[in-house]
C-alpha cells in the first residue's frame, strides 16, 4: 500500500530494557511500513544519557518544543544499586521529571477500555482523564531532619520590601520538616491545559483541593481555576454542555468511586500521581493507561508509555527465555503522539490510520488473544498456557488485526 505522508516531524525517545525491544518492534512492524514520516531520533538509553551526561535529555526535550510532538519508551530512573550495578557516573535525575521541567504542561492519563478485561470497579463504564499538575508541590520540596529542640520557622524576602517570617513550630526533640512551593504562571496553565482537555473531550472538568485546610495554598489554586474559567472559558463550556467544579479532595475521590466515568479531573501533583494509578488499577491494568503531557496552549504534546521498562521479563530475554509482556500502552504512546501530529496539520488520513490501530489493538484483545498479565485478569488461577500469547506473538496478531482493517 502507499505510505500515508506525515507532512511534519515527530520526535522518538527510546528507552530501556523489555521497552526498548517492543519498542523497536512497534517502530518496525506497526509505525514505518505504514507512514512517511520524519523522526528526530534520541536514544535516552541509561548508557547513553550517562555518556552525554543527561545532555540528550535536554535537547530532546528541545527538540519536542520546536517540533510540537514527542514519543517516549519507558526508561530507566537510576537508584544506587543501578549506579552500582552499570558503573553510571551519578544517579541520572528522571528524564520524565526533565522533560515536564522543560516543556512544563499538564500531564493526562487515561484508560484504555476493553471489554472483556475485568474492572476492580465494575461501576466505571467510561474513561476517567486524570489531569496531573507535574509541577512544583512535594516534588520540588526542601525537606530535613531536625535534631532537638529548636523554633522552625521560614521566611522569604522579596527583591524589594520586607522579609516576611512565620513562625512553624516549636519542637520539644527530634523531628523532620518541609518547605514546598508553586507558581502562578504554573497554576494558571494547569487551568487552562485541564479546560482544553475538557472542551475537546466534551467531558466536565472537576478540580479537586483540599483549601479548608491549606487556605492559601490549595485555596490559591482554587481562586485561579474560577478565575480562569469565568474570563476564559465559560461560554465555551456552556455551548459544549459541559461543566466545571471544584471538589474537596477527599469528596472527589468518595463521588468518583461511585460515578460511571466519563470525565477529566484535574489534581495538584502528588493527588495525581497516586489517583492515576488507581483508576489505572480500578479499569483493569497500569499496562492499559495513556499519558500525555500537553501543554497549556494545546501547541506541543509528549506521549508515552505509563509503564516502567519490565525489568523483570528484559532478565528473561537476556537469558533467551520467552516473555509474554503487553505492549498496548506502548503502541498507544505512538498512535496518540500521532494522532496529535495529524491534528496540529490537520492531516485527516494519519488520524483515521492511528484509529485504526488502536482498534486492531483492543479488538485483539477481545477477540481472545492477549498476554499473560491480561490472561490473569481474565481467567484467575484457571489460567493456562493456551491462554496467552508471548509478546512477538500478540504484536504480530495486532499487525494481523491492522492489516485487515486497511484491506
Amino acid at each position: 500500500m502507499k505510505k500515508i505522508l506525515v507532512k511534519n516531524p515527530v520526535v522518538e525517545l527510546d528507552g530501556d530494557e523489555m521497552a526498548r525491544i517492543m519498542w523497536s518492534f512497534i517502530k518496525e512492524k506497526l509505525i514505518l511500513p505504514y507512514l512517511d514520516v520524519d523522526i528526530k531520533y534520541y536514544d535516552l538509553y541509561v548508557m547513553n544519557r550517562d555518556k552525554t551526561n543527561d545532555r540528550v535529555t535536554v535537547d530532546a526535550a528541545e527538540a519536542i518544543i520546536k517540533y510540537g510532538v514527542g514519543i517516549k519508551c519507558a526508561t530507566i530512573t537510576p537508584d544506587e544499586g543501578r549506579v552500582e550495578e552499570l558503573g553510571l557516573k551519578e544517579m541520572w535525575r528522571s528524564p520524565n521529571g526533565t522533560i515536564r521541567n522543560i516543556l512544563g504542561g499538564t500531564v493526562f492519563r487515561e484508560p484504555i477500555l476493553i471489554s472483556n478485561i475485568p474492572r476492580l470497579v465494575p461501576g466505571w463504564k467510561k474513561p476517567i482523564c486524570i489531569g496531573r499538575h507535574a509541577f512544583g508541590d512535594q516534588y520540588r520540596a526542601t525537606d530535613f531532619l531536625v535534631r532537638g529542640s529548636g523554633k522552625l520557622s521560614i521566611s522569604f524576602t522579596p527583591e524589594s520590601g520586607e522579609k516576611q517570617t512565620y513562625s512553624v513550630y516549636d519542637f520539644n526533640g527530634d523531628g523532620v520538616a518541609l518547605a514546598m512551593y508553586n507558581t502562578d504562571e504554573s497554576i494558571y496553565g494547569f487551568a487552562r491545559a485541564c479546560m482544553n482537555q475538557a472542551l475537546n473531550k466534551k467531558w466536565p472538568l472537576f478540580m479537586s483541593t483540599k483549601n479548608t485546610i491549606l487556605k492559601k495554598y490549595d485555596g490559591r489554586f482554587k481562586d485561579i481555576f474560577d478565575e480562569v474559567f469565568e474570563k476564559e472559558y465559560k461560554k465555551a463550556f456552556m455551548e459544549a454542555g459541559i461543566s466545571y467544579e471544584h471538589r474537596l479532595i477527599d469528596d472527589m475521590v468518595a463521588a468518583a468511586l461511585k460515578w460511571e466515568g466519563g470525565f477529566v479531573w484535574a489534581c495538584k501533583n502528588y493527588d495525581g500521581d497516586v489517583q492515576s494509578d488507581i483508576i489505572a488499577q480500578g479499569f483493569g491494568s497500569l499496562d492499559l493507561m495513556t499519558s500525555t503531557l500537553i501543554t497549556p496552549d494545546g501547541r506541543t504534546m509528549e506521549s508515552e508509555a505509563a509503564h516502567g521498562t519490565v525489568t523483570r521479563h528484559y532478565r528473561l530475554h537476556q537469558q533467551g527465555k520467552e516473555t509474554s509482556t503487553n505492549p498496548i500502552a506502548s503502541i498507544f504512546a505512538w498512535t496518540r503522539g500521532l494522532d496529535f501530529r495529524g491534528r496540529l496539520d490537520n492531516n485527516k488520513e494519519l488520524v483515521s490510520f492511528v484509529h485504526k490501530l488502536e482498534e486492531a489493538c483492543i479488538e485483539t484483545v477481545e477477540n481472545g488473544k492477549m498476554t499473560k498479565d491480561l490472561a490473569l485478569l481474565t481467567y484467575g488461577n484457571d489460567l493456562k498456557k493456551e491462554h496467552y500469547l508471548n509478546t512477538n506473538e500478540f504484536l504480530s496478531a495486532v499487525d494481523t488485526g491492522l492489516q485487515e482493517k486497511l484491506g
